[in-house]
């Protein structure tokens, strides 16, 4: 309904000549018509994912005066999916993920029981997608808790497959954890575990592998845009060999392949202890450009920049695997029961992520033109009620008013 209500109609089936396919140097290779799968998502996701789509759609025909157009196909995950097909994460929707090689999504529910354990992560993980990229910037008009969050300009590289997140654990009490339990005590002479009867455990992977082609990527963005500062945020000293490893192969990989970057003085490298980077990023967050981070650091730490520019509403992300092509661009706000259906979400998120995966597949200018529109709206008081209820004589328009406010200004 949402959809209709914005002018979206339905697209024919998909061609194969369609496809976005990669090149040799691990760019996309973009027809005029790509065809681009998106999931709809729960809770607030069909609102915003409309407003997304009217956006770009208008974006894209302005900006290259009707020569190229996406060819939106819609793939189920979520409580959409488990509605119509009794699974959460149909393996159709990976699969057309994988083809497409290009997507974006909106929020999604974590189902509650047994099962998937999120199913951001599992598509995360199932893709292989190891940059969580994260974008902090300040849109003029947006009220903010800090004094100067024109200076919060920096884009967050979060390692997306290892750390706490891959999952590894076992419950109190369960037989697998007394199980580990007695290995780590018995086999391994650990003797740190204060209460090992009540004691749930967790495994932290951290690789060389994982952490170089991080920081590779990471490097290779500050070069190519002129951004030259990159920090290796991490918590070495005190897990010297997870966080520590981290810090020391970013190094390595580095002094290994950007020695002449370095030289010349394309790209400077330095490092930074978790805890006082959330300080400093405070303090003096102008210091900071592209941050390279663990899984559970660069959770904690986009959120944190986020805050400081108005909120993760305004904030847009992509999960992206630099080597193989593959991208999903996503909402980073969750599904918003409480107001679903209401016309009330804030769909920046969500836009905002459309344009990553513009600038991604090489569609620069519509998504210039978007973030464009974006900021006269709301240097004009003019957002959803998340925001325009802080603005002085800010004015509060739905989701659908604010989304045509948006293409207004991309005539």
């Amino acid at each position: 309904m949402a959809a209709r209500r914005l002018g979206i109609e339905p697209h024919p089936t998909i061609a194969m000549n369609n496809l976005i396919t990669l090149l040799p140097n691990s760019r996309p290779s973009v027809p005029d018509n790509p065809a681009i799968p998106f999931v709809e998502g729960d809770g607030v996701g069909p609102e915003v994912t409309a407003a997304m789509r009217a956006v770009t759609d208008k974006a894209v025909q302005t900006a290259y005066s009707g020569r190229r157009r996406i060819e939106w196909k819609e793939v189920l995950a979520g409580g959409k999916a488990f509605e119509r097909t009794g699974e959460w994460l149909p393996e159709e929707t990976t699969e057309a993920f994988r083809t497409h090689l290009v997507g974006i999504k909106g929020p999604l529910m974590t189902p509650v029981g047994g099962g998937i354990r999120s199913l951001n992560v599992a598509l995360r993980q199932g893709l292989d997608l190891y940059v969580c990229q994260r974008p902090v910037r300040w849109f003029k008009g947006v009220v903010s808790p800090v004094k100067r969050p024109q200076d919060v300009d920096i884009i967050v590289f979060r390692e997306n497959t290892e750390d706490i997140y891959a999952g590894i654990e076992w419950e109190a009490g369960t037989p697998e954890a007394t199980k580990v339990l007695h290995f780590l005590q018995d086999e391994m002479g650990v003797k740190k575990v204060r209460f090992p009867s009540t004691s749930s455990i967790g495994i932290k992977p951290v690789s060389r592998e994982g952490t170089e082609r991080l920081v590779r990527a990471a490097a290779r963005y500050a070069v190519d845009t002129g951004r030259k500062r990159l920090t290796l945020v991490h918590k070495g000293n005190i897990m010297k060999f997870t966080e520590g490893g981290f810090k020391r192969w970013g190094y390595e990989l580095l002094e290994r392949e950007f020695a002449k970057e370095m030289k010349d003085g394309r790209l400077i490298a330095d490092d930074c202890i978790a805890d006082a980077f959330l300080q400093n990023a405070l303090l003096k967050p102008e210091a900071y450009s592209v941050v390279a981070t663990l899984n559970l650091n660069g959770d904690y730490i986009s959120d944190m920049l986020a805050a400081q520019v108005g909120g993760i509403g305004i904030s847009p992300g992509g999960n992206i695997n630099y080597t193989t092509g593959h991208a999903i661009f996503e909402a980073t706000h969750g599904t918003a029961p409480d107001i679903a259906g209401q016309d009330k979400a804030n769909p920046c998120s969500l836009i905002l992520s459309a344009c990553m995966m513009l600038e991604h597949i090489g569609w620069a200018e519509a998504a210039r033109s978007i973030e464009t529109a974006i900021t006269r709206c709301l240097s004009q008081g003019k957002a959803t009620a998340d925001l325009a209820r802080f603005m002085p004589g800010g004015t509060t328009l739905t989701t659908s008013d604010f989304t045509a406010e948006i293409i207004s200004h991309l005539n």
